[in-house]
């Protein structure tokens, strides 16, 4: 029986047909269309004539609400109530069943929708707060710098063409392959390689190829200038030396990819 019929009701005692409908939760209307289709017969009747529902009766109500509730139609829900066969713990066997592969069903349902939501999400340009969430606070003043001193070469227009589209997801993946960097020419420069060796040169080809792929065509000319700008301009300074809280990083990253362009240029 459901919990609404449960509440303060003696065994035996017979209930009208408005009680029946406030603690089962359907209308009168429907409990007087089952009884017209001999669905649900009230089994008593008061003095005055009015429907008095029994403990079966109220049983019986129980199974047609839970099938209902399941999707059967009406004229099934009959067949299953009146099997022959069938006692009361069949019937809830067959609808705990039923509510299991419905349950399957939303799962499955939910789970095609979480991803059909993930691809409508990550198909969609990262917002600037999704930008923010990855990059920091300082995110919007560092993308205006950098607009103002490149925006008129052709490294800034391939640059936004490429990102234009970038999902959070990609720009993710971005942040992801950046630290990874910034941690190869970290562990190189405190372990005491110097910039010329194969670990420093190593992580600064890794770092143009980043560059190349990501951003704009990086070659070893371009990447060379670029590493010359890590101890001229105190802005690209500080992300080394600062940032990773590692004074003579950003030397050492400018000089380990001359190395790298030097050894590329033989």
């Amino acid at each position: 029986m459901t919990e609404m019929a449960q509440v303060t009701r003696r065994a035996g005692e017979l209930l009208t047909v408005g009680q029946v409908a406030d603690r089962f939760g359907v209308t009168v209307r429907t409990l007087h269309h089952y009884d017209a289709i001999e669905l649900l017969r009230p089994s008593e009747r008061s003095t005055a004539g009015y429907r008095l529902y029994t403990d079966a009766d109220l049983t019986r109500l129980q199974h047609v609400v839970v099938y209902r509730r399941l999707g059967f139609a009406l004229e099934k829900i009959a067949l299953l109530i009146d099997d022959p066969d069938a006692d009361v713990a069949e019937h809830l066997l067959r609808q705990r069943a039923a509510v299991m592969s419905r349950l399957d069903e939303m799962r499955g349902l939910v789970a095609a929708i979480d991803r059909a939501l993930e691809n409508e999400m990550n198909d969609k340009p990262a917002t600037e707060q999704d930008m923010r969430e990855l990059f920091g606070d300082n995110f919007d003043d560092a993308q205006d710098e950098a607009q103002q001193r490149w925006g008129d070469t052709d490294a800034w227009k391939q640059s936004q063409q490429r990102t234009k589209n970038y999902t959070k997801a990609d720009w993710a993946e971005v942040k992801a392959e950046t630290d990874e960097l910034n941690s190869a020419f970290l562990q190189a420069f405190r372990s005491g390689e110097p910039a010329t060796s194969e670990a420093a040169m190593a992580a600064a080809e890794a770092h143009r190829e980043h560059i190349n792929r990501r951003f704009y065509a990086c070659d070893h000319a371009f990447h060379r200038n670029l590493g010359d700008l890590y101890v001229s301009d105190p802005r690209y300074t500080s992300t080394y030396d600062e940032s990773l809280e590692a004074q003579g990083l950003s030397q050492y990253v400018r000089d380990a990819i001359h190395a790298n362009a030097d050894r590329h240029a033989e």
